[in-house]
């Protein structure tokens, strides 16, 4: 059955399982203090900079939680967006390792802003209420929309002036990068982020997610709290040779594009029925759609997808690096026989 669900459901790109591949053979040391590591992380310092340090971790949610834990205590909070990743998916695994308070403000498509985040200051220093420590938003956002670079350095100055510090959710990362048609700098490094989570799994990767610090100094203390969080790898090598391959020849923004491409095509298709509502702007891999009520089952028999919003019969199709044209038409038929 062809999803078009999520890009996790998505096969491993070829030259990703190429790369898996290469590195199986013979013995080389673990636990990261190989060969492969070291050239991962050269990669990433191409592309955001040398004053960085750079961890690799199973999965997102790992990425998000334990790279935020290293700057909290019990007593702080993070700020978030209401349809937030780490508001809703992952099963309150941010409050329960971090201990911290999620404080979770409406976004508008995905987004949060500074005026929404003001009223939450006059918790700083009253010892009755969470002490705003981290913002976290989410590139590209949960909605398939984007923050600008202006967005992201107007938000990381705010918090910078707040004592907070700011962390970007990048499982789909790529994505904003090829919309913004900018250098990833211009929405982390030059932006003023502090902690990054940089998606590997849905653009194309097996496993494997990576937390990138802006500050050497702020990872000093990472490799502990990864191992007591159960995420250090003993055979790094099987993310690190991913990682690489991702970061080469611009693989990760080659999925990336294609993927983007493939939504803009389905939301396009999709608009030549009268009956059917495209609800956000398709900025990345997204399309948020109002499909009639009662053709939604019948679709999901043939094409797996989530309905969003039941209530207004909201639909989310998502799509990948290996979406094809002919794969979006088909399904568009699909839709066409049973609507008409």
């Amino acid at each position: 059955m062809k999803t078009f669900a999520s890009d996790n459901n998505a096969p491993v790109h070829p030259l990703i399982m190429k790369a898996l591949s290469d590195v199986n053979l013979g013995d080389t040391i673990s636990y990261g203090d190989d060969v492969y590591t070291e050239r991962s992380v050269k990669k990433f310092k191409e592309i955001l900079g040398e004053n960085i340090n750079v961890f690799f971790v199973y999965n997102g949610t790992a990425a998000n939680v334990l790279s935020m834990s290293s700057f909290l205590n019990s007593f702080n909070a993070i700020i978030c967006s209401d349809v937030s990743h780490i508001n809703n998916d992952e099963c309150g695994a941010p409050e329960k390792l971090t201990g911290c308070k999620l404080i979770s403000i409406p976004s508008e498509n995905g987004k949060i802003s500074i005026d929404s985040m003001k009223k939450y200051l006059h918790s700083f220093g009253f010892e009755h209420h969470s002490q705003p420590k981290i913002v976290s938003i989410t590139q590209s956002t949960e909605f398939g929309t984007v923050y600008q670079p202006s967005e992201i350095k107007d938000i990381a100055d705010f918090c910078h002036k707040n004592n907070m510090l700011l962390h970007v959710d990048g499982a789909r990362i790529a994505n904003a990068v090829v919309t913004l048609n900018c250098d990833i700098k211009d929405i982390t490094t030059n932006a003023g982020v502090d902690i990054l989570s940089f998606g590997g799994t849905k653009n194309g990767m097996m496993f494997g997610e990576a937390v990138v610090f802006f500050n050497k100094d702020f990872g000093a203390n990472f490799k502990y709290i990864r191992k007591q969080g159960m995420q250090l790898a003993s055979k790094m090598r099987y993310i690190s040779a991913q990682f690489e391959a991702l970061l080469t020849d611009n693989l990760w923004l080659k999925n990336a594009e294609i993927s983007n491409d493939m939504a803009i095509y389905l939301a396009n298709r999709l608009k030549e029925f009268p009956s059917i509502k495209i609800t956000k702007p398709i900025e990345a891999n997204a399309v948020f759609a109002i499909v009639p009520g009662n053709i939604i089952p019948k679709i999901q028999e043939k094409y797996f997808f989530y309905e969003w919003d039941e209530e207004i019969s909201e639909v989310r199709f998502m799509t990948s690096f290996c979406t094809t044209k002919t794969e979006v038409d088909e399904f568009v038929k699909v839709v066409k026989d049973l609507a008409f």
